[in-house]
């Protein structure tokens, strides 16, 4: 019997079980921000990632697009304001795609 018999060769990596949409760095940077609470302004979200706002529109509707991230627009006073948040589905996909870095690294 050999030491590979042992092996489960049919064993996914885990970079087969990443997130496509959330690895890219400036989404990831997006959702790893929002996962630190229920809901982030657009600016303050803007201002951590350090990106301009059109590109932090485009990567937004991205992630909303694939059910990540929840967008909420409404009024403080008369000022207009945008509220990102991410969704069950996005906390979930966060925490499944941070488990597959972190068996990548050999945590």
């Amino acid at each position: 019997m050999s030491a590979d018999s042992d092996v489960d060769h049919h064993a996914v990596h885990p970079r087969h079980r990443l997130n496509e949409t959330i690895h890219a760095p400036v989404r990831f940077s997006i959702v790893a921000t929002l996962a630190g609470a229920d809901k982030m302004e657009f600016s303050f979200v803007r201002d951590t990632v350090e990106v301009s706002d059109s590109v932090l529109s485009k990567q937004v509707a991205t992630l909303e697009s694939a059910g990540i991230v929840k967008v909420k627009k409404g009024y403080v006073g008369k000022r207009p304001r945008t509220w990102l948040s991410l969704t069950a589905f996005g906390r979930r996909a966060f925490q499944l795609h941070l488990a597959a870095l972190r068996e990548i690294a050999g945590d």
